[in-house]
């Protein structure tokens, strides 16, 4: 693109916060809140998640939106313009974002399979969810045995690329924005009608009450350190995406107000898939079975959907949830990539879109052979000295732990100290335009609050080995 003036922008204002909500709901949201949630004592980790989404995620999520729409550029062009020498920083997001999509569109194919498989399957599902779970990756348990996994590292995988590169190649707004149009209200309508339908279950009304009350016996310090990565890594911050989406926003929108709708819809749908989640595991499967993860979703409900009437059907919606989810954190990530590789290079954007789609294909495979089917191994150093983690918990401790809090704390630094808060704070108002109440508190928070809790989070997630996201 050879001029800011052919920079593409969003066609209506709606349109960009349902795909800046859209990139920030992703599979996490869905099952990784609601386990945190039970531990962290019901309602006083949403207590504590809310007030850390508005101190810390709010704030990192306008920072990110001022910087990109101030410059009109990619995330690595924004870094190099705000301040020479930068533009390392800036590279560093998108390789981040290459990393994480790597992984991510092999568990979107994965949901995929998932959707097919309680279409025309289910009762084989249902028979041993667990076994079916490993037999996605390539792990016979019943004989013992491996294979390569076909269908989990190669079709399904390939199928969730081809519909995220389609979206992303037809570009903001014929593409990314019509797209979640459609997505994100599909995505709340379904987590609706699943919520309404689990706390109607017999004996769901213990998990409703769970999470209605808050029970501060359970909350501990490292409850809070839970609530600050879940919250931190719900809303897309530190991957190069909310400066991408930020730099296609007209000068016409009010940031601040934006800011506050994006992370109030992600809130939103993570406190729904709570009250989704476990009203039906107390009504089905006891308190004892909450959990969270990939193993959870994809094994463990089963024993919910076979439990309930019409399960198949359920589980059906649910993965579709979950494919909507997917879909559009997915879009999210390639985009900031494939608008910052053919803005640096000149290239098209077709090209640049099944080029790097072509190049994270390969090594999502090797994500999911290490799964079960092949003992493939990561090195790591945490507090217990250096471990050797399965080659896809390598990937994500890379990212989780360390990649995503560094670019945020960057961004933190470059919008706080180095731009300057005050630029962003005008940014904001646009020359008396917008109010923005909160400048004095988002300054502080900018510039000390915010970069404190990243810290911690890089500390206690990296250096005392603690997944706390």
């Amino acid at each position: 693109m050879s001029s800011q003036s052919e920079r593409p922008q969003w066609a209506t204002n709606i349109g960009f916060i349902l795909a800046a909500a859209g990139s920030a709901v992703g599979l996490g949201n869905i099952w990784k809140f609601p386990g945190k949630a039970y531990e962290g004592g019901g309602a006083a980790f949403l207590i504590i998640y809310l007030a850390i989404v508005a101190i810390v995620g709010a704030t990192v999520m306008l920072a990110e939106f001022t910087m990109g729409r101030h410059t009109k550029k990619d995330t690595i062009g924004t870094y190099a313009k705000l301040r020479s020498g930068w533009k390392g920083w800036g590279i560093l997001g998108v390789v981040t974002a290459f990393i994480i999509l790597a992984y991510y569109f092999q568990v979107g194919g994965w949901v995929m399979y998932y959707v097919f498989s309680y279409i025309f399957n289910s009762a084989t599902v249902f028979e041993n969810p667990l076994f079916y779970f490993y037999g996605l990756l390539g792990y016979d348990a019943a004989n013992g045995t491996t294979f390569f996994p076909l269908m989990g590292a190669i079709v399904c995988p390939l199928l969730f690329i081809g519909l995220t590169a389609f979206i992303v190649i037809r570009g903001v707004e014929k593409g990314i924005e019509k797209f979640n149009k459609i997505g994100m209200p599909a995505l709340v309508g379904l987590l609706v009608i699943l919520m309404i339908r689990a706390v109607t279950l017999p004996g769901a009304g213990e998990g409703v009450k769970y999470m209605l009350t808050p029970d501060f016996s359970k909350v501990t310090g490292e409850t809070f350190l839970i609530a600050l990565g879940q919250a931190f890594f719900s809303l897309s911050l530190g991957m190069s995406i909310m400066i991408t989406y930020g730099s296609y926003l007209r000068k016409e929108e009010n940031l601040a107000k934006n800011t506050a709708l994006v992370c109030g819809m992600d809130t939103l749908i993570a406190f729904l898939a709570a009250f989704m989640i476990i009203p039906a595991v107390f009504a089905t499967m006891g308190a004892e079975g909450v959990g969270k993860g990939g193993g959870f979703a994809f094994a463990s409900l089963a024993v919910v959907f076979q439990s309930m009437p019409a399960g198949a059907l359920f589980g059906v919606l649910f993965y579709l949830l979950l494919w909507f989810a997917a879909m559009t954190s997915a879009i999210s990530l390639l985009e900031g990539q494939v608008a910052a590789v053919s803005e640096q290079k000149g290239w098209d954007r077709t090209k640049t879109t099944i080029g790097m789609c072509a190049a994270m294909f390969v090594i999502g495979i090797f994500y999911t052979i290490s799964q079960a089917s092949v003992n493939l191994k990561g090195v790591w150093l945490d507090a217990s000295g250096v471990a050797f983690p399965v080659l896809g918990d390598f990937m994500e401790f890379l990212t989780d732990r360390l990649l995503i809090p560094i670019n945020a704390l960057t961004a933190c630094i470059l919008a706080g100290w180095v731009w300057g808060s005050k630029n962003g704070i005008e940014e904001v108002r646009q020359g008396g335009k917008f109010p923005f109440k909160l400048a004095s508190a988002w300054d502080v928070s900018v510039k000390v609050v915010a970069p404190i809790a990243i810290i911690i989070i890089i500390i206690f997630g990296l250096f005392l080995g603690r997944a706390i996201s």
